[in-house]
């Protein structure tokens, strides 16, 4: 016989309360609240119902989610714009939500993140010669989500130097 975990169905009241401080720990995406209220045995209408309570009550803000997401992902992990893009797509963001998180990150330390990478790496790749070595770390940069055009235009700047 399978061991399986009881879950445990709400209220709509109960599950509102749950729900509610589950966004309050993290900001969240109603994609998540959805699928979790689903988890609590909620039906589809009133977990439109408790979604529509939570925007009210700013428990539940989307835009909010894709800035701090955004931020995050850029100032910690060291994304760039195209794999934010990717990863706010993939959460059901609207095209306003998106597009608002990316003026979270300033121009001035977008490019000086290049910089940064581009001199970390430049002392890790050994390669025959210049144009092996920063195709290697153009491909990095672009793997992460930097713009090839940006990443080439930088490089080639620093090339020169």
């Amino acid at each position: 016989m399978e061991d399986r975990k009881t879950r445990k169905v709400y209220t709509s009241a109960q599950a509102f309360v749950k729900i509610a401080s589950f966004c309050a720990y993290q900001e969240r995406t109603q994609q998540e609240v959805r699928s979790k209220l689903y988890e609590y045995g909620i039906k589809t209408d009133e977990v439109e119902v408790i979604i529509s309570k939570l925007i009210l009550e700013n428990f539940l803000n989307e835009e909010r989610f894709a800035k701090a997401f955004a931020g995050g992902k850029f100032r910690v992990k060291k994304w760039g714009r195209n794999r934010i893009i990717r990863e706010l797509e993939m959460r059901d963001l609207s095209p306003y939500c998106i597009k608002s998180a990316l003026k979270e990150i300033p121009e001035e330390d977008y490019v000086e993140t290049i910089h940064q990478i581009i001199n970390k790496k430049s002392t890790e790749i050994l390669a025959k010669n210049l144009y092996q070595k920063n195709y290697k770390i153009a491909q990095y940069l672009i793997s992460r989500g930097f713009e090839s055009d940006l990443v080439w235009d930088i490089l080639k700047e620093v090339s020169s130097d």
